[in-house]
This record gives C-alpha cells, structure tokens and sequence, in this order.
C-alpha cells in the first residue's frame, strides 16, 4: 500500500493527495510535513475497516462455536477477508445513516451477502468495535514508539562511547559550575529515554484490552467466551470490566506516556540548541553540502531540527489533557471522548514517530567540537574548580565558613577584574597559610572531575 500524504487547506478543511489510496478528506487531521508512511497507515480507514471487520468474523466464529448462530453465517463472513473496503461508498451510506459503525456492516452486507451476514453484530454495541479497535491501533502505533526507542538507543549509546572522556564545563542556570564530560550528557539522555521505553512498554500493555461485551457492558446479549476469543485473536486481554466503554484512564495513562516522551526530547533538543548558540559552539546540527540557514543571511547555520523537535514536543503533550479528561464520562457512556480520541489517537502517535526519528537522525550526525568545549570551560581560567580549594582549606583545617570566604574573594576578583583564579590563590596570604604552592596546584587537575565516569557509564549500560 502506497503512503498518504495530506495538505491542510483553510477553506477546504483537509485536503488530500491520492497516492494508491481512495480517501475522503476529513479522514486525516495529519501534517505530511511531520508523518512517517508505517504510522500513517495504521490510522487509515482502510486499516481501520480491516480491523472492524476481523472483530465482527472473530465474533461470529465464537458466537458459532458455542451455538449461537449458524456456523455456515459465520464461515461466510470470511469472503470479505481478502476484499478492500471502499471506504467512499461506506462515507456514502453513512451521509444517509449517521453511524459510521452501521455504514460499515451495511456496506459489509453488500459484500458477503444480506443473508450471510444476517448476524453480524449479533448482542454487540458500537463501542465493542470502536473501542477494540482503537486499542488495538494503540498498540500497533506503541510497537513502532518502541522500535523507535531503539534505534535512539543505539545511536545514544555509540555517541555517549565515543565522548565518555570529552572534557565540557557543566552548567547550572547557565552558569559555569564544574567539570563534566560529552559522554555523560549523552549518557543521562540514554537513561533517560530508556525509562521513556520502559514507560511506552507499560502503556502498552494497559492499553492492550478489548470489550465485547455488548450494551452497558453486562453481557446480557452475548456470551463472554465471545470478547475473550475476540481478544485472543488479536492479541489483547479482555476487559476486567466494561460499562459500554472500555474505561478511558488506560489511554490517559498511554497518552501520558507519550507526553513524557515528547518533554524528554525536548530535553535533548534544548541542550543541542544551546550548545550551538554561537557564543558557545560547542556543537551544532549538522549542516548538509547546498543547505542553506537564512534567506537573508548567508552566514547563518541555524538550529531548525531541534527547533522543530521543540514544536512538535508540545504537540505531542497538547494530546495530555484532553486524554485525562476523557477518564470522565456520563454513566455507562457519552461520546465525549470520541472527537477527542479520533483527533489525538493519529495526530499525537504520528507526530511522536516523526519526532522520534528526527531526533535520532539529529544525534546520529551531530557535530562535536571538543577544543571548544575546553575553550570555554577555561574561559574563566580555574574558576570552576572552586569547589575543590573549598574542600582542600576546610581538610586543611580552615572552618568552611572562613574557607567559602577565602575563595569566593579571589573568584569575584575573576568575575569582575578578569584575573586568573589560580594566580589570585597563590597571592592569598590566608590561603598559602593554609596550603602549600603544591596543593594549590593539584586542585586544577581535570581529571579529578572525570575519575568515576567509567563507574557511571557501567550504571547506565550495565543492560546493553
């Protein structure tokens, strides 16, 4: 199946290309700028009714088995197995009908016969079909998060090794604080999104339920064996219990997850923008042969997919709310969460694939400038290693309020006359008091900063 690429127009709502695909326009509210074909396809319509279908001939099945309906209706059914859906004639009959649901099993009926198909549906509602299959299109988008996941993984891994010893300043607030290597930012981006994983695993699994229970949920009208070999056959669990919904805090929990997702690349691109700010250079996006930064300014080497990434994150989060405020509905059901869920179900999971490989793509070709990254960790000459004469005078018998008092002194005069720190401390009379040139000295070594990187590193990656 070709992949569909859609144009938002402004008069027209949502326009659409053809490519191998017959879709009416208003079934998808997705950017193509920002789509990936794989998790395109899983909310197409013809994917959907696929999906509709199988839950309906799965149905029939049980309901054969155990006696329900004839067993020749139910092998029928199957004639329509390998036939495409036309998804306009069902938009056709649900212009007359009003029910997308009842549009499909008309159009169904057209297929494998009036006869055959006489009890289709038989004791179920709207909801054991929409709901089933909206979670099992959940898990199918969470398969392709988690491979996703993976290749950042891999790539944040290989970047983290290859850096473990590149010598950077840490900040905080922005302001030089102490020491620390690329490899460890790399480093605490992996532990990071494999939490992320662990958390879409975990969604996964929750959202990974079905309800075939028929109106309100009480089985009056078919037998439970049908929802768990429904479940079984596309592999999910079945609902511990169902009003005539299945219950909407699993997708506020996968929605969540995602949400996480998104703030975390977020995380990452905000340090890589940061990082390529031309007062600090200390890495940048890598800028391809032709590219070209600024229509106006030939200079400029701008920072545009992390800045994308950014955007796109708060997409992805924008999805949050109206997921856990779909937990809330009337009774044993209201539609509420229906215009919601066909919105964010695509939109987000779309856009979080997108996102997610951008982002891998960004680290995979970032460009590290490690003599920029000692540069500016001694623009201040020796004021980050503060700290450590704080540490050194109060061993040296100094009480730590006099010993703060001491090096502070000395590192405002860097701050604001432009001295050298380690100069300004062999010129302090209280300090050379309290430790000898040599000991002054041997608290601006580097590798005092780094000696446990190796430890961290066997933390991160002790599972990979």
């Amino acid at each position: 199946m070709k992949s569909l690429w859609l144009l938002v127009v402004p008069d027209l709502g949502y326009a659409y290309k053809e490519c191998g695909l017959n879709i009416p326009k208003r079934h998808f509210p997705m950017v193509p700028r920002y789509s990936r074909p794989e998790m395109v396809k899983i909310w197409s319509p013809e994917t959907k009714f696929q999906i509709w279908f199988e839950i309906e001939a799965h149905a029939c099945d049980a309901m054969a088995d155990i006696g329900v309906i004839p067993k020749q209706n139910a092998q029928a059914l199957w004639k329509a197995k390998d036939v495409e859906f036309d998804v306009a004639r069902i938009d056709e009959i649900e212009a007359v009908t009003k029910h997308d649901v009842i549009a499909f099993l008309t159009h169904l009926a057209e297929i494998v016969g009036s006869e055959e198909a006489r009890f289709v549906h038989q004791g179920m509602t709207s909801s054991d079909v929409l709901d089933t299959c909206f979670n099992v299109q959940l898990m199918r988008a969470a398969d392709i998060l988690i491979a996703d996941l993976d290749a950042l993984l891999e790539v944040l891994k290989r970047r983290a090794h290859e850096h473990k010893n590149t010598l950077r300043i840490g900040r905080s607030h922005g302001i030089h604080a102490e020491p620390t290597t690329m490899g460890l930012t790399f480093a605490r981006f992996y532990a990071e999104m494999d939490r992320n994983r662990t958390r879409i695993m975990t969604a996964r699994a929750e959202i990974a339920t079905g309800a075939i229970s028929g109106a309100v949920g009480t089985f009056a009208n078919i037998d439970p064996q049908v929802e768990l070999h429904v479940c079984e056959k596309l592999g999910l669990v079945a609902e511990t219990i169902s009003t005539q919904v299945i219950p909407r805090d699993r997708h506020a929990a996968f929605f969540a997850a995602m949400g996480v997702v998104a703030s975390s690349i977020e995380n990452i691109a905000t340090e890589i923008r940061h990082m390529q700010r031309t007062e600090v250079h200390e890495a940048e996006e890598f800028f391809a042969k032709g590219q070209k930064g600024s229509s106006a300014m030939p200079h400029k080497r701008n920072p545009i997919l992390t800045e994308n990434l950014t955007g796109l994150a708060r997409l992805v989060r924008a999805a949050v709310v109206p997921a856990l405020e779909n937990v809330t509905l009337w009774h044993e059901r209201d539609i509420s969460h229906s215009s919601v869920e066909r919105n964010i179900g695509p939109d987000a999971t779309v856009t979080l694939d997108f996102a997610l490989d951008r982002l891998t793509q960004v680290i995979d070709k970032v460009v590290i400038y490690p003599e920029n990254m000692l540069k500016n960790m001694n623009k201040f000459r020796g004021l980050v290693m503060s700290q450590r004469v704080l540490l050194a005078l109060t061993q040296a018998g100094v009480s730590r309020e006099d010993a703060y008092r001491l090096v502070q002194r000395n590192a405002m005069k860097v701050w604001e006359e432009d001295k050298d720190f380690q100069t300004e401390l062999l010129a302090d009379a209280e300090v050379t008091a309290a430790l000898s040139v040599v000991e002054i000295l041997e608290n601006f070594d580097n590798k005092y900063h780094t000696k446990h990187v190796d430890k961290i590193f066997s933390r991160v990656f002790k599972n990979s």
